[in-house]
């Protein structure tokens, strides 16, 4: 699995770029990759037509798009570039916009880059780690700073739920739950603990036999996050989403999943909810299980919150 480094090199590094609208900011992020042998030309067209077809919702969040499209024949390996832009463009977003940053990636499988941007969701999501990045005078010094050679300093995390408690069909494992917190959240007062009608249901199907001696496999609920792909902006929210569920000390009661917008409407029974974007959230519609909007995918703050709504704690 390769690293954030790797994938994202230092010829594949523009800064201070000019671009007319859009379609030219995603066009100089694919002509990068075309140079360094990443992708065809044919990526660039089908990272616009994502956009075409399914929206804004690369926009991730303020001022930070991702570009990318599902996998294909134009990807010749996994690989990103990086586009800082000189003038902000709309792309239409009606929060996140302007966009001073394009990050494309070109992924051959939804697995071989996970590890990459986990590690992005962090640096974007810490803001003297994003401040850095926006100010790296070179492409040299921005890829110090994705590479870790710089101390991160980001704001203290949210507190987890007081008396916090896993999800009610995982209280044979009560035992093994974090302890209570008497704080409260950096967001939001810290509620008591839930009661057991405050969750809900999962599917029979994703509900696993408890065993003591296998706390992953008694995960009882799944959340999915969704985009139009699969393989990009879900995973920025599903490592956002893991990072505040470790913090709560869920991690072994909820499994998150990324996913596209065909596969979620099949999965959504299996699921207590769906976290996504707000265009994600209208092409999917009803299925039958709450659609949680987010705006800002790299933000613990805001997914904390959703979360606290998502389970009434």
């Amino acid at each position: 699995m390769k690293d954030l480094k790797d994938l994202l090199p230092v010829e594949s590094v523009r800064l201070d770029v000019r671009a007319a609208d859009w379609r030219a900011a995603i066009a100089v992020a694919g002509r990068l990759m075309v140079e360094t042998g990443v992708t065809t030309e044919e990526y660039t067209r089908e990272m616009v037509a994502n956009v075409e077809e399914n929206g804004p919702y690369i926009v991730i969040a303020p001022g930070v798009a991702f570009a990318h499209a599902r996998p294909s024949p134009a990807v010749l390996t996994t690989g990103m570039s990086w586009v800082r832009l000189a003038e902000p463009v709309e792309f239409g977003h009606e929060s996140n916009d302007p966009v001073t940053l394009v990050v494309a990636l070109a992924a051959q499988d939804s697995a071989a880059h996970t590890s990459a941007m986990a590690a992005l969701a962090r640096l974007l999501g810490d803001p003297a780690t994003a401040a850095a990045l926006a100010t790296a005078p070179t492409p040299e010094a921005l890829h110090a700073v994705l590479a870790g050679e710089r101390a991160e300093s980001g704001p203290e995390a949210p507190e987890p739920p007081a008396s916090a408690e896993p999800p009610a069909s995982a209280e044979p494992l009560a035992s093994a739950g974090p302890s209570a917190s008497a704080e409260s959240s950096a967001t939001a007062p810290s509620p008591g603990a839930p009661e057991p009608s405050s969750f809900p249901e999962p599917s029979p199907d994703s509900s696993p036999e408890a065993s003591a001696a296998e706390p992953r496999a008694a995960s009882l609920h799944k959340i999915l996050t969704v985009c139009g792909n699969g393989v990009g902006t879900s995973l920025f929210l599903k490592n956002t989403l893991e990072q505040v569920l470790d913090r709560w000390g869920w991690s072994r009661f909820v499994t998150v999943e990324a996913t596209d917008t065909i596969s979620a409407k099949g999965k959504a029974s299996e699921a207590v909810a769906l976290f996504t974007s707000r265009e994600i959230a209208r092409t999917l519609g009803d299925v039958g299980r709450p659609v949680k909007v987010v705006q800002d995918f790299t933000s613990t703050a805001e997914v904390d919150s959703v979360l606290r709504d998502t389970y009434d704690v």
